[in-house]
């Protein structure tokens, strides 16, 4: 198991495979890491899929409107839902978007991330500066590594448990 120094900035994400262990960077995107703690801590990422994951560039998840749905139509709108949450204002940084970093997902506006993030299968450097970096895997990757394709996927992946590691 990999060495959590700050629990209550570590997310632990149970997959079919195992667990992603995931640190949280709030001295560079404070709230975009307090959203997922606030999210993870409510159960709402509990059972949503992964409904865009694109190999050799990312897989997508965390629309908690949309995504613990099991029937079609539902999945075909995921990815364009959020959380019952405002909006977050984009929190760019210097860091690069390298494999397993942890990128807020939004639409063309930079300040519409709201509960939805992806996870980079490799180092994406084009997003750099467009898109807010606010954690790393620091365990787990090859469990990200095996999330079925898609956008969506026939039968998506799906975050069974979601939770705050101080709270595990």
């Amino acid at each position: 198991m990999a060495e959590i120094k700050d629990p209550e900035n570590t997310i632990i994400i149970e997959l079919k495979d195992g667990n992603v262990v995931i640190e949280l960077l709030p001295d560079v995107a404070p709230q975009h890491s307090e959203r997922m703690k606030e999210l993870a801590r409510g159960g709402e990422y509990d059972n949503v899929a992964f409904h865009r994951v694109i190999d050799g560039f990312m897989a997508q998840t965390g629309d908690v409107q949309h995504g613990d749905m099991e029937d079609g139509f539902n999945l075909r709108m995921a990815g364009t839902g959020g959380s019952s949450l405002p909006d977050l204002p984009a929190e760019f940084s210097k860091l690069p978007h390298d494999r397993g970093t942890l990128g807020a997902a939004r639409s063309q506006n930079p300040n519409s991330a709201n509960s939805q993030f992806f996870i980079n299968f490799k180092d994406n450097h084009f997003l750099n500066g467009q898109y807010t970096v606010y954690g790393r895997v620091i365990e787990g990757m090859e469990h990200v590594d095996a999330i079925t394709r898609g956008e969506p996927p026939a039968t998506p992946d799906r975050m069974i448990s979601v939770k705050v590691a101080a709270d595990a």
